[in-house]
């Protein structure tokens, strides 16, 4: 019995010896109070020099690796490993959580770091990208992540004197960092010339952006900037571990033992060797140094703390040692005095005093230890050794060596003395144990062979005449001693007394093992006789506390952490007041205090200590003979899962994955949804019988409650209801805000969401998703309203607190194992809360994300009961909670003060009064208590007596299982189990509000055939008749034998048929509800029953045992069976003569049989539908073909039912949808509307007599929902409940094939981009390099040559004689706008006076009156959306967005730029989840908020707070690309997005948005389009674009009208102009004299305007519309901008580009600075040759541009073309790889005159020399060919090839400029090159759209170069202009051209 509950005495841990220096650094620090804080294993230690005292912070289940201080030098941030490791903000003074960081690292948390003034909190993790995070850490937010290195990140520093910036260093790197927005953006430290590239171990930053670091060789490297600008050397002689900055100056530490201080510029000024003091040893190494004033601290690599005073520099105080690196196994204590000593592989021995907590003598041996003990007299110490041997010292003298013997070669694990100090037994791991005399100089006496495997623990029996042993096995033997002879007689040692026990196999030790389990993972035992407490160690770093002997598995036990991983020894002290416990890998020693079980009623203080992980005692459940039976309803519904198979959230995807398997499907056209509707009018039912506390009067006296996934506002003076209906699943638990306006429901499913709603307007005001799962079982506000707590119904049901308004998630934990059934927060204090359920009651308290819980501490006064609810009372202490014992236990802080008995059986329901409280139970009593549970005050039972007179409906039994309770207005509202809702008056006459069916499946229903009544049958034994007048109430009610499952009125109304489990079925009258008659015929279930038509002669009785049974009513006799279904019987129904039966079976059969004999018959589908029914319920059919839906193998339709027009089918399915079809339902997936309100499967669905209504049952949820019936003509436009059907699958969204483009493209970031020509071959800077001419010849010149000069490389024309290089390019002009597949991204800025527009990766703003522009060039890459902020508070801020590639948060992830217009500073960058890019980005009305879009495939949907880079909310938008998602202008909450065949509404609540689809139906032939373009009006109007040129208009979500063919093509764009409301639409049309592409409407789009674009074009495609001051600025897709005036219609263009496909072709004229596109200019600037794609070349006259002469020789496209200095020849390079020569002295009919022949591959570029005789090709395959002109013959001589002096050099290939090519270029080339007119300088273009800047020529490789971006991927050519006054670049996928001006150095 004892085993069966823990000691009652407790450890307290009182000193850690060690330091942790091992692995880690920067880890040790001076606190504000002058305390020292470091760590070791799993605790943080703050230790007080001054008295000597150690403080332990033990909030971490793992190794601490990683440490910061706060700078206010108080707070302490430590990170851990672990798989999912967390960072803990904690208190050196109180040593208290204050914030625990969570859920996004992996692995471990390598560095952290705190800004300036402590706010910020950097992290960088252990996982494979080194992840760097910053944390808001009071709110255990993160703030930002980025992927940090792709190798490990060693320190991380915030620079102090920058804001927003931060360095870190690792492996072979050093990054600096900027943070804006969400986004950390890294730049590499340039290492350059100044230093070697290596690993930078620590750093510190300093002023005027200097960073000092610390580098593995021993310099110090300085950096300004990013750039290395002076190592200081040989700082250290190794690597520098450590710097720690202070006022004074630096600190550093090295590897070489040695501490540096340095002053503020990093002059030295002392060095400190710790090597020579006299602590000093060689391989000293330090890992960590704090510099405070005179005081200097120095952690070491071996676990040591030295504290060094600066003016005694060679005297350092060691304040702690601990083991060094190596396992520590030897651990012996001394048989008399306080002493522990401790042997390891570091091959010390070390005695410990623990009286003094100090480290008292130390010797070092030559081999690892692994065991140690000292023997009875204290004098000798044997210590067992790794290598199988063991050494003896004395203790007391200065540890001298008695001997040293060697008899075995492996490890000797484990020795013990006797007790009588004779032997010495030897365990070693060769399994054997030797006996040595210690008198006889340890000769060796016996040994012991019985063992099989290692031996792991010995024990001596007392009197030393026996030797028990454990091994490797498990088995536990006995040996005689000293001889060694095995004992096998059990019987002789049943007696024996054993002198200690540390065996971890035995019978008085079966309880420290798990139930059900064999695993050895305890390493350790020791047994204290005295105490009867017995102390383990195991692998998993817990030292747990056991009752002595315990003989029973799975015994309970205290635990305590903080040791990390493996514990290998634990021992008590020789007076057992110590247990001293060692660490295996954490080297490290503890030492525990023993608080026996008299001393604990004196120490309350030392409550449950606080932690993270539950640490106190892990009770397990098993033999708890004295905790009482659960009671039985706690006990069913603790067994309530609320798992489903499918829940709502899946069936989007199940639907996809359906349709993609159902390709071939429908082809017929189906049938519209039908015109009725149905809207629910009245539930009856309330969820009482497995929730609590879930029912609440309004602040106006309604009454709240839930059932099946409704909210319920029920008005008990109207006896009406209204109904929240946002839920899609059973809602579990509901709580009211303390104003009592605003409810928070939680319900079940997969992500289950907890939505707050407004009880007025029944709207939702916020909705929680994303933390929970499966479902949510208890919700409570805080007492201000601002915060909601929730539980989950996942295993460890986490609890997280919210700020619900925002939807943010602040803090979450684990909350227990076992169920939780309440949670409350703290009325005073918003920040703690308490949790109670199944053995527990929980305190939680906030600590930044997470939630620090501390159990309710019981002490003597009670057991661990299980809690059913949860008061706080009248101060922050005292809590009261409800038993399922029916006591209440009250609470003071954590300790239970006393118990009061309340009730019989459990409390369900507790509600705290300002003065006193109220309590419910389950014998059906409501109990009014004083404040203080002293009085019971007044008792009300819940009985039939207490009715009140007149109150309708009947209580089913007396004293109902009260289920929850409130007060107010003058009343107590009662819920009790069996679904009723009561009205306790206080002088106690009670009124029954609503009620519906108890536990148990409802399946049975029928409605009456002339009076608005209708009967339901239950599995709870009831048959009840309901009103559903509106009096709606329960008229009668009947307790049945068994439970039934169908029932039905006879045709005059008179008696009613009740079909029974059993198999029986009865017949009763339907006022009285009397018996009849009853048969019993069948076993099985009675699934339906049906009276034949008219005068209903003949009963249909239908059973699960498959028959159908025909009884004559009249004659009460059975007169026919129907046979032949081969499975269970689901409906039947009667036709209209009452001779025919249908039959629907569980297999999916359709039967006939004949009345009354029941014959089978078959009958045509075609037949079926022309016999009239006298009532159709079937599911079957041809008829109802169209009512299974896609998703049919997961759902099944279980009721069905036919108004009595026959033009409406109602279904019900399992997912608890109700859907109207139009009848009859043929084809496949018809069209409905849909309802949901039922959680789960809907049983039974039945229209009135009239059809005026329709009454609905819900199987597991109990409720009966009468739904009014809204025909078509009659309905009032309400926004209707219901959701259309889903697959439009057959209806195409339209073509345009500009549309169909913009959805297929892929955009690829630069980083990825590929060569955009096919080339192939060595790349040039891989080749071997040709020998030059000199080489060759062996001829070595001097230096000084007297030969004639070497001719130039290039000629240099029109430059003055002094040439100049050129050192920058500065970005001038830019000609393009990307109008081809983007769109709305042309905006005015300053009244008009600039536009606004994108191209590649620039922003432009270009002024319209002088053309000038300027830009912003942040992107790295291109940009695809643009927008504006209209609010006059952001006035000129811009968002753009662009491409990306994953979204993993690097910096290459998709991102948003956020910048002012004016100046192009970047105010927030926010990198997005949206992996290939950002497609749309809109801001809200008051121009805080920022929606995004993604190119991802589900077309996320982001919203933003962009100053802060805070995402709020985020959705998958859609399965289809979305292509605009606009805020409507005077909303920051509601936003329209358009697409693919799609338009969502969309509401922001909270952190979550949700979604309407827009519905078609209430326009005729209406059919869903591709929407292009939204703009809005007033009124909630919205209007789309579609593809077809029509505009929507939608009120709300429901399209009210077309505009049809507001434009001939897709309308791509539209504009609302918020001064006036006008309206502006951009299409794609042909000029007409009537319409045009540009047109602009009144408010409603009702008359409109054109414009025509005088572009000249045949047709014209807008993609872009803005509306100014009377202007209309339009983006063509022919990438024009222009502007059309509103008056005069007058168009003025403003911007041109080139179009589609790469610009290749660019020139420039050689005198003057103009250019042209793809064309090449004669000498003298007067012709232009063009060559085309199909072969062709033309030659045009500038002057004129008319055609002078034209020629087609090759069928390939020509990619240069190039006239001859000389103007004679003209050359043309085809991709024919050939080179034509024309002579054009011959005039104009162009003659071929002779070709290049062997061009190996297809010509890139071509280039004269200056005097017309030689040509030099670049060919595709990396070779460069030189040509006689006009010869064609190849030139081979090299000495001749470097003798020409070209004309111009545009080569990319050659000896010349093989600097040009990067190490990158694996997948991508240079394009282009072009060398200045002057001969000096070199540009290139590049496949990654980087412009870049050589000197010429660049022999050298991987020469040195800027770069310049704007370009997409591929530049394609670039020249420079005639004086080098500017270079001009093409770039290929942009279409732009980029004019960068050239700054010259000075002279």
């Amino acid at each position: 019995m004892a085993a069966r509950s823990a000691p009652n005495c407790h450890l307290r841990l009182e000193w850690v010896y060690g330091y942790r220096g091992h692995q880690c650094r920067n880890n040790l620090y001076y606190t504000a109070a002058k305390e020292i804080v470091y760590f070791v294993a799993g605790v943080g230690v703050v230790y007080s020099p001054r008295e000597h005292r150690q403080k332990f912070y033990r909030g971490h289940s793992d190794d601490i690796i990683s440490l910061a201080l706060h700078p206010e030098r108080v707070l302490v941030a430590t990170g851990q490993v672990g798989k999912e490791p967390y960072i803990c903000v904690w208190d050196s003074y109180t040593v208290q959580t204050i914030s625990v960081l969570k859920d996004v690292h992996t692995h471990g948390i390598a560095c952290l770091a705190f800004d300036l003034d402590g706010q910020r909190l950097v992290s960088v993790g252990l996982d494979s990208k080194n992840a760097v995070c910053v944390w808001d850490w009071k709110r255990g937010k993160m703030l930002s992540m980025a992927p940090g290195h792709t190798d490990r990140i060693f320190d991380i520093s915030w620079d102090l004197y920058q804001p927003n910036k931060l360095v870190s260093c690792g492996v072979k790197h050093i990054k600096f960092w900027s943070l804006c927005g969400n986004a950390l953006t890294p730049k590499r430290g340039v290492f350059g010339k100044t230093g070697d590239l290596q690993t930078i171990l620590c750093l510190a930053c300093a002023r005027d952006e200097l960073t000092y670091s610390g580098a593995l060789n021993g310099d110090i490297y300085v950096w300004k900037g990013i750039n290395l600008i002076r190592t200081i050397q040989g700082a250290h002689t190794a690597g520098i571990f450590s710097m720690n900055a202070c006022e004074e100056g630096f600190a550093t530490g090295g590897r070489d033992g040695c501490i540096r201080l340095w002053d503020l510029t990093f002059k030295p000024i002392t060095v400190i060797d710790l090597r020579e003091t006299d602590q000093g040893y060689k391989g000293l190494s330090v890992r960590s140094v704090c510099w405070r004033g005179d005081h200097i601290l120095v952690g070491t690599q071996d676990s040591e703390i030295f504290e060094i005073v600066v003016h005694e520099r060679n005297k350092p105080f060691l304040i702690m040692q601990g083991h060094c690196e190596g396992e520590l196994w030897a651990l012996a204590v001394h048989p008399t005095k306080p002493l522990a000593v401790t042997g390891s592989d570091d091959r010390s021995v070390r005695i410990w005093s623990l009286v003094d907590h100090a480290l008292i003598a130390r010797c070092n041996m030559e081999e690892p230890i692994r065991c140690a003990a000292v023997n009875v007299d204290g004098i000798h110490l044997a210590l067992g050794m790794k290598d199988g041997s063991f050494t003896v010292l004395r203790v007391r003298y200065d540890m001298t060596e008695v001997v040293h013997i060697k008899d075995r070669k492996e490890a000797i694990h484990e020795l013990k003395y006797s007790p009588d100090g004779t032997y010495l037994a030897v365990g070693c791991n060769d399994s054997s144990v030797d006996i040595y005399g210690v008198a006889q100089r340890y000769k060796k006496l016996g040994e012991c062979v019985g063992s099989l495997s290692f031996i792991t623990h010995l024990d001596w029996s007392s009197d030393s005449r026996y030797l028990q042993t454990n091994d490797g096995n498990g088995k536990r033997l006995f040996y005689r001693m000293p001889g060694g002879k095995e004992v096998t007689n059990k019987e002789e040692i049943k007696g024996v007394h054993w002198a200690s026990w540390t065996c971890v196999s035995g019978l008085e030790v079966n309880g420290i093992w798990p139930k059900y389990s064999d695993i050895n993972d305890i390493n350790s035992v020791d047994g204290n006789y005295i105490g009867q407490v017995l102390v383990t160690a195991d692998d998993y770093g817990i030292i747990k506390l056991f009752r002595y002997p315990c003989l029973r598995k799975g015994a309970k036990f205290k635990k305590y952490i903080g040791h990390s991983a493996h514990v290998t020894n634990v021992r008590w002290s020789h007076d057992y007041q110590w247990v001293i416990s060692i660490g295996g890998a954490d080297h490290s020693v503890f030492q525990w205090k023993f608080i026996p079980e008299r001393k604990l009623k004196d120490a309350l203080h030392i409550a449950p200590q606080e932690s993270l992980a539950d640490s106190n005692s892990d009770e397990s459940d098993s033999d708890m003979s004295d905790v009482p039976e659960l009671d039985s309803e706690i006990e069913q519904e603790t067994q309530l899962t609320y798992r489903r198979q499918v829940y709502k959230e899946d069936l989007p995807q199940l639907k996809e994955q359906y349709k993609e398997k159902q390709k071939s499907g429908t082809s017929k056209r189906r049938e519209k949804a039908p015109g009725n509707s149905i809207r629910l009018h009245f539930v009856h039912g309330y969820r009482g019988y497995d929730c609590r506390s879930n029912l609440f009067y309004t602040q106006i006296g309604e009454i709240v409650y839930h059932v099946a996934a409704v909210g319920v506002i029920y008005n008990r003076q109207q006896n009406t209801q209204r109904f929240y209906l946002g839920h899609d699943d059973d809602i579990l638990c509901l709580a009211i805000h303390p104003l009592k306006d605003y409810v928070a429901t939680g319900q079940v499913g997969r992500d289950p969401s907890i939505h707050i709603w407004d009880t007025e307007t029944i709207k939702p005001l916020s909705v929680l998703k994303g933390c929970h799962q499966y479902g949510v079982c208890a919700v409570d506000f805080s007492a201000d309203g601002k915060r909601l707590a929730s539980v989950g119904i996942d295993d460890s049901h986490t609890i997280v607190l919210w700020d619900w308004k925002k939807g943010e998630k602040l803090s979450i934990a684990r909350g227990s194992k076992d169920k939780i059934f309440v949670v409350k927060m703290n009325p005073y204090v918003p920040d703690k809360l308490i949790t109670a359920g199944i053995k527990h009651v929980k305190f939680w308290r906030r600590a930044g994300g997470g939630l620090i819980g501390r159990k309710g501490y019981v002490g003597t006064l009670g057991k661990n009961d299980t809690m059913m609810c949860a008061v706080y009372g009248w101060t922050e202490e005292m809590a009261f909670s409800g038993t399922s014992t029916g006591d209440v236990c009250i609470w003071r802080d954590v300790f239970l003060v006393k118990t009061v008995k309340a009730h019989d059986g459990p409390v369900f329901s507790m509600h705290a009064l300002e003065k006193g409280f109220v309590t419910g139970g389950k014998d059906g009593i409501v109990a009014l208590w004083d404040d203080s549970f002293e009085r019971c005050l007044k008792t009300y039972a819940i009985k039939r007596a207490a009715l009140a007179p007149g109150s309708k409906g009947l209580l089913l039994e007396d004293n109902p299982s009260i289920r929850a309770i409130s007060l107010g207005h003058g009343h107590i509202l009662v819920g009790t189990k069996n679904g009723e809702i009561l009205e306790v008056d206080k002088s106690g006459p009670i009124t029954l509000l609503v009620q519906g069916h108890m536990e148990g499946e409802v399946w049975g229903l029928a409605t009456h055939p002339y009076l608005p009544i209708c009967a339901t049958v239950s599995d709870d034994k009831t048959l009840r008749i309901w009103d559903l007048s509106p009096s709606h109430c329960m008229l009668a009610v009947r307790k049945l034998k068994k439970g039934g499952r169908c029932c039905c009125f006879s045709p005059d109304g008179k008696a009613l048929a009740v079909g029974l489990n059993d198999g029986s079925f009865l017949m009763a009258n339907a006022d009285t509800l009397e018996d009849l008659v009853s048969f019993h015929h069948r076993k099985d279930i009675i699934s339906d029953i049906r009276f034949s038509p008219g005068s209903g002669k003949y009963l249909a009785v239908a059973s699960h045992d498959s028959f159908i049974d025909i009884y004559n009513v009249m004659s009460s006799k059975r007169v026919g069976i129907c046979k032949g279904a081969t499975s269970y019987i689901t409906h039947v129904d009667w036709d209209i003569r009452g001779k025919l039966l249908q039959v629907n079976t569980g297999a999916k059969e359709q039967l006939f049989f004949e009345a009354p004999r029941g014959k089978k018959q078959t009958i045509p589908s075609v037949e079926v539908e022309k016999i009239c029914w006298a009532s159709w319920t079937s599911v079957l059919g041809l008829c109802c073909e169209g009512i299974w839906p896609v998703v049919g193998e997961v759902t099944d339709i279980t009721a069905s039912c036919l108004t009595s027009d026959k033009m409406v089918l109602a279904t019900g399915d399992d997912l608890g949808f109700v859907k109207l079809f139009r009848y009859p339902a043929k084809g496949k997936f018809g069209k409905f509307k849909r309802y949901v309100a039922h959680s789960t499967h809907v049983t039974n669905v039945r229209w009135t007599y009239d059809d005026s209504m329709l009454v609905t049952l819900g199987g597991a949820d109990m409720s009966l929902m009468v739904w009014t019936n809204e025909m078509e003509g009659y309905r009032e436009k309400r926004p209707c409940d219901s959701e259309e059907s889903d697959t439009d699958s057959e209806e195409d969204g339209g073509y345009d094939s500009d549309v169909t483009r913009e959805n297929e493209i892929s955009y690829t970031i630069r980083a990825l981009s590929t060569n955009i020509r096919p080339m192939f071959g060595v790349k040039p800077h891989l080749q071997g390099k040709e020998p030059s001419v000199d080489e060759r010849q062996g001829v070595v010149r001097p230096p000084v040559s007297r030969a004639p000069p070497r001719p130039e490389k290039l000629q240099t024309n029109n430059v003055g004689k002094k040439k100049r290089p050129i050192e920058d390019l500065v970005l001038e002009l830019v000609f393009g706008y990307r109008g081809r597949d983007c769109r709305n991204n042309v905006h005015y800025l300053n009244d008009g006076d600039d536009i606004i527009y994108h191209t590649a990766s620039v922003g432009i703003l270009h002024n319209v009156a002088t053309g000038t522009q300027s830009f912003y060039q942040e992107h790295n890459d291109d940009i695809l959306c643009l927008t504006v902020n209209q609010h006059p508070k952001f006035i000129n801020i811009v968002a753009t967005g662009q491409v990306g590639d994953l979204a993993d948060m690097s910096a290459t992830a998709p991102s948003i730029h956020i910048w002012d217009a004016v100046n192009k500073q970047t105010l927030s960058i926010l990198r997005c989840y949206h992996s290939k890019g950002v497609c749309s980005v809109s801001f809200s009305a008051t121009g805080k908020l920022l929606l995004s879009v993604g190119l991802d495939p589900e077309h996320t949907i982001t919203i933003w707070r962009w100053q802060e880079g805070a995402k709020i909310a985020s959705r998958a938008g859609h399965n289809q690309r979305i292509f605009v998602a606009e805020f409507r202008p005077d909303s920051d909450s509601q936003f329209v997005s358009v697409g693919v065949k799609h338009v969502k509404f969309w509401t922001l609540a909270g952190r979550a948005l949700l979604s309407k689809k827009g519905l078609l139906s209430a326009v005729e032939d209406a059919r869903m389009q591709t929407m292009l373009a939204v703009a809005f009006g007033a009124n909630n109007l919205t209007f789309t674009g579609t593809i077809s040129g029509d505009v929507c208009v939608w009120k709300d979500h429901i399209l009210c009208r077309i505009v049809a063919r507001a434009h001939n093509g897709p309308v791509f764009a539209m504009y609302t102009t918020l001064r006036d409301g006008l309206i502006v639409t951009g299409g794609k049309e042909r000029p007409s004299k009537e319409g045009g592409a540009v047109k602009l409407w009144d408010q409603e789009l009702r008359r409109c305007r054109a414009f025509r674009l005088e572009t000249g074009q045949v047709t014209d495609c807008v993609r872009s519309v803005c509306r100014g001051k009377g202007k209309i600025l339009v983006g063509t897709r022919n990438a024009e901008i222009i502007e059309v005036g509103e008056k005069n219609a007058a168009c003025n263009i403003l911007v041109n580009g080139h179009v589609d496909g790469p610009i290749w072709g660019l020139v420039t004229h050689p005198s003057r600075d103009f250019f042209l596109s793809f064309s090449f200019l004669h000498p003298e600037g007067d012709m232009v040759a063009i060559g085309m794609k199909n072969g062709e070349f033309i030659i045009l006259l500038v002057s004129s541009l008319k055609i002078w002469g034209k020629k087609r020789d090759r069928r390939c496209a020509i990619h240069d073309i190039r006239f001859s200095p000389d103007s004679r020849f003209l050359a043309v390079g085809s991709s024919e790889n050939s080179v034509d020569f024309y002579d054009l002295t011959l005039g104009p009919t162009l003659n071929r005159i002779s070709y290049c022949r062997d061009i190996p591959s297809f010509v890139i570029q071509m280039d004269f020399s200056a005097d017309s005789r030689h040509l030099q090709v670049s060919t595709g395959c990396y070779k460069r060919q030189v040509y006689e002109v006009p010869s064609g013959k190849p030139v081979m001589d090299h000495a001749t090839m470097d003798r020409i002096t070209w004309a111009t050099w545009t080569s990319i290939l050659g000896d010349e400029v093989m600097g040009i090519w990067s190490r990158h270029a694996e997948k991508a080339n240079v394009n282009c090159a072009c060398v200045s007119h002057s001969g000096i300088s070199l540009v290139t273009g590049d496949d990654f759209g980087m412009v870049k800047l050589f000197d010429f020529p660049c022999p050298e490789k991987f020469a040195k170069h800027k770069r310049f971006l704007g370009h997409s991927p591929h530049v394609t050519n670039i020249r420079f202009t005639s004086g080098d006054r500017h270079v001009i670049s093409a770039g290929g996928d942009d279409c732009s051209l980029f004019v960068w001006k050239c700054v010259h150095m000075p002279h």
